[in-house]
């Protein structure tokens, strides 16, 4: 699997078919990213598990933080790992021992490790990489669309603005790419700096 683009489809599947997610990284602050995607995502219906051991015996949205993916006392479906891209390997090596196994592994944006992604892939998993579940289940379902970012979702409806617990469809039809003649431009640019260093 080509891990640098993503099918739309790939990413709606995994989306749909994950309830519990295990966030590995998660932070009670509320001005880390890691926080703004929990909470996303838990009001989106998800069943989401704070995993960070500096925070045990605190909650995030309700949830007990626990100290390490062994620690679950659950199946989990996804395991959405908010560390540095040199911790994912033993993370998924960790996600690699628990029974049943969870079905999707996902780096966040920035995160990227080929090992770690070869070795779950080789288990069954799915994997995603240097992508942000909370960024894509907001384009999928034209939820961003209401921030006025371009969704690349081609409706004439908007996107409901969702309640609580409220899962949007994922369904929307969306086209590849999202580039617009500035940023086809500015690539260039950087490309012909870069081949003229």
């Amino acid at each position: 699997m080509n891990h640098d683009t993503y099918d739309d489809n790939y990413i709606r599947s995994i989306l749909n078919n994950v309830k519990t997610i295990a966030m590995v990284g998660a932070s009670p602050v509320n001005v880390r990213p890691s926080y703004f995607a929990f909470k996303y995502l838990a009001q989106r219906g998800y069943d989401m598990i704070p995993v960070n051991p500096g925070q045990v015996g605190k909650n995030l949205m309700g949830k007990p933080f626990v100290a390490s993916l062994a620690d679950i006392d659950r199946p989990i479906d996804m395991v959405d790992i908010f560390r540095n891209s040199n911790a994912a390997l033993p993370l998924v090596k960790d996600a690699l021992t628990l029974n049943p196994l969870p079905k999707v592994i996902w780096m966040q944006l920035g995160v990227r490790n080929d090992e770690a992604c070869a070795l779950a892939e080789a288990a069954g998993l799915q994997v995603v990489m240097n992508r942000c579940p909370k960024i894509e289940y907001g384009r999928l379902s034209s939820e961003i669309s209401w921030m006025g970012v371009n969704s690349r979702t081609l409706s004439s409806k908007r996107a409901p603005v969702p309640t609580q617990g409220m899962r949007l469809s994922l369904n929307r039809v969306s086209v590849s790419g999202g580039g617009t003649n500035a940023a086809d431009r500015a690539a260039q640019i950087k490309d012909d700096k870069n081949n003229n260093a």
